[in-house]
């Protein structure tokens, strides 16, 4: 961290130093606290950290690291640490016993210290030089699995991971652009209204990376399937926009997901997000749950849709006032759209096909509209660290349960 420019890589680090900092971390008490496992999850926790703290596009990196090195008292067990580190596409794993008596606490210091930094450059495909001062003693193990995309969708929709991006935007942007301008929807079909209601919320915000999201979870119909998931993104790759695969159908959660993001909607969902019927009838459950959002910083760009068959805009609802700096409104001159992808649907046949499921099920797929393929820029990944160190009375009381 001394060094200038840390900021434009580390987007976090965090020691949870203490047995109970470690458990509010993981979230349980961990069978061990110095072993693969918790370095794995501490990985895979910084990897979901960095999702959430960096612009969509940019690759990002979790580490891992636990380790119970010399200390005051003599330890009955190895002096050893265990390292993970987490991509979307790859986790790497090691372990390194040290000679125990060996050395002073300050050089185990160093030769892990060391080992994570070789990591982390590894797994950045930084080309760099590292001396580990690992004796003959010593011994190290370590192994690497790759996940296809398949497997990285599956991990999306057991919660493994909070979501997956596709940065097929073929414009750059700058890594301070934190504020995302997400367009979230099922897309089934994309058309010609998404694109251009999003370019008209981005023309408004300003500054600001604009996104597409899908949440690959539904709060009332069964999750998408991977190839369904794979078939709606296709289209985005085709337009060349940037789209976002979350597991968070409810816009409070999607808050949380994306802290100071805005938000595109319809007038429609507009209208639900301010209904109690939709909060089991209290009003006060809608102003705590919306209020949640508005302190995450998040706002709502609303752009005129027909409801019930009349075309709204925001001023047509009573939106409360404790909200109403929360909810922006699109001008219906600078956008009107009244086709819906289910409109679209219906009225031709050619927009969508079946497709026979393994399982023998049918399952109806919108074809993608037709354009270039825009392939994603390469930078070097930002990273989140997570660094923890097992207290001889840590490893005592675990025994001892």
């Amino acid at each position: 961290m001394a060094v200038p420019g840390a900021t434009n890589t580390v987007l976090e680090a965090l020691v949870p130093y203490s047995r109970m900092s470690m458990i509010q971390l993981l979230g349980k008490v961990p069978t061990n606290y110095c072993s693969q496992q918790t370095a794995e999850e501490m990985a895979l926790l910084a990897y979901n950290r960095a999702l959430k703290l960096s612009s969509p596009g940019y690759p990002v990196l979790g580490v891992g690291f636990t380790g119970s090195l010399a200390s005051t008292r003599a330890k009955l067990g190895d002096h050893r640490f265990h390292l993970s580190t987490r991509t979307s596409d790859r986790l790497w794993v090691s372990k390194v016993t040290l000679s125990k008596g060996l050395r002073t606490r300050e050089q185990e210091d160093t030769i892990s210290s060391h080992l994570l930094l070789e990591a982390i450059a590894n797994a950045c495909k930084v080309q760099a030089t590292f001396v580990s001062n690992l004796t003959e003693s010593d011994v190290s193990d370590e192994f690497e699995k790759k996940f296809t995309e398949d497997q990285e969708l599956e991990q999306l929709l057991n919660g493994q991971i909070c979501f997956k991006v596709y940065p097929f935007s073929s414009v750059m942007h700058t890594s301070n652009e934190e504020r995302k301008i997400i367009l979230p929807g099922s897309f089934n079909p994309l058309h010609e209204g998404h694109l251009k209601l999003l370019e008209v919320a981005t023309s408004i915000c300003g500054n600001g990376y604009p996104c597409f999201e899908i949440s690959a979870v539904n709060a009332d119909k069964p999750p998408l399937s991977i190839s369904q998931i794979k078939d709606r993104v296709r289209q985005f790759e085709k337009v060349g926009k940037t789209v976002i695969i979350s597991n968070q159908p409810f816009f409070y959660k999607k808050a949380e997901l994306f802290p100071g993001s805005a938000f595109v909607i319809g007038a429609d969902t507009a209208a639900r997000l301010i209904n109690p019927k939709y909060y089991d009838g209290d009003c006060g459950k809608m102003l705590e749950i919306l209020m949640g959002c508005k302190n995450t910083g998040c706002t709502f760009l609303v752009g005129g849709r027909n409801v019930d068959g009349v075309f709204k805009v925001l001023e047509d609802f009573d939106i409360p006032e404790v909200l109403k700096d929360m909810f922006v409104s699109i001008p219906a001159e600078q956008f009107r759209m009244d086709i819906s992808s289910t409109e679209i649907r219906k009225r031709s046949g050619i927009t969508e096909f079946v497709h026979m499921e393994a399982d023998g099920r049918k399952e109806r797929r919108a074809q993608p509209p037709q354009a270039a393929p825009h392939p994603a820029a390469h930078v070097e990944p930002c990273v989140s660290v997570c660094v923890a160190e097992v207290y001889p009375w840590m490893r005592h009381q675990h025994k001892r349960k």
